[in-house]
């Protein structure tokens, strides 16, 4: 039989943690609620494991871990429609959340999503062949896209990844493509949502659904346009 890992991730409390992987179409396949809270969950391949504890605090957690799949866009549709229908929404900010769809630096196309117990789960597709950092890129934009995106998501340093966006925004003697700065605006509104900074929040998502883009920059911006999408309904009350 071949080796498997599976992760054991901590919460204060099962049953939310447990309903949000329902929503996403996992299984409960185990579940102990004396002496000591404890649940499995799977889905296909995937299998996570959760122990309750008391006094344990969500929003200060450093819990992870990574599921490779290879068709992570269809997991990605797969759990946005699943929330939807469980939220109304897709959960953006706070706990839980779902992060947006990206191609990575380091040869993956992924998603991170938080459960209601602050355990992070990436889950992502590789593309490339060595899963190394490849250089940051030379281009002004495409260069602050890579660092903010690395700081808000792989650093949790969302007011860095704020202020990196926010310096190529002010740029008057170079101009991004329109692609780029969806991609900008977009991100700087996620980001805004993440501080409560509502204000910078609902100007960037105004500015990133006026641009008008053809449809091959739609394309090329269909990751930052579900992205908008899911923003905005998040927004509504």
């Amino acid at each position: 039989m071949p080796e498997k890992t599976i992760p054991i991730l901590p919460c204060p409390s099962l049953p939310p943690v447990l309903d949000f992987y329902t929503a996403l179409g996992f299984e409960v396949t185990y579940e102990q609620r004396s002496p000591n809270p404890y649940a499995v969950v799977e889905r296909g391949g995937v299998e996570l494991q959760f122990f309750a504890m008391k006094h344990y605090e969500p929003t200060g957690s450093i819990s992870t871990c990574y599921v490779m799949t290879d068709d992570v866009d269809g997991l990605y549709e797969a759990f946005r429609a699943g929330l939807k229908a469980a939220y109304g929404r897709i959960p953006t900010r706070g706990l839980p959340r779902v992060g947006p769809l990206k191609d990575m630096s380091y040869g993956v196309r992924q998603f991170l999503m938080t459960d209601p117990g602050g355990n992070c789960v990436r889950v992502g597709q590789r593309t490339g062949e060595t899963g190394h950092h490849e250089p940051a890129p030379r281009e002004t934009f495409a260069r602050a896209l890579h660092h903010a995106s690395l700081l808000a998501d792989s650093k949790g340093d969302v007011a860095g990844a704020a202020r990196v966006v926010d310096r190529v925004l002010r740029l008057t003697d170079e101009t991004p493509t329109s692609v780029q700065l969806l991609q900008l605006l977009v991100l700087r509104a996620d980001i805004a949502g993440r501080l409560d900074d509502e204000e910078t929040a609902a100007t960037a998502l105004a500015r990133a659904a006026a641009l008008r883009l053809t449809d091959a920059e739609r394309d090329l911006g269909r990751d930052a346009l579900t992205r908008l999408e899911d923003l905005w309904a998040a927004r509504r009350p």
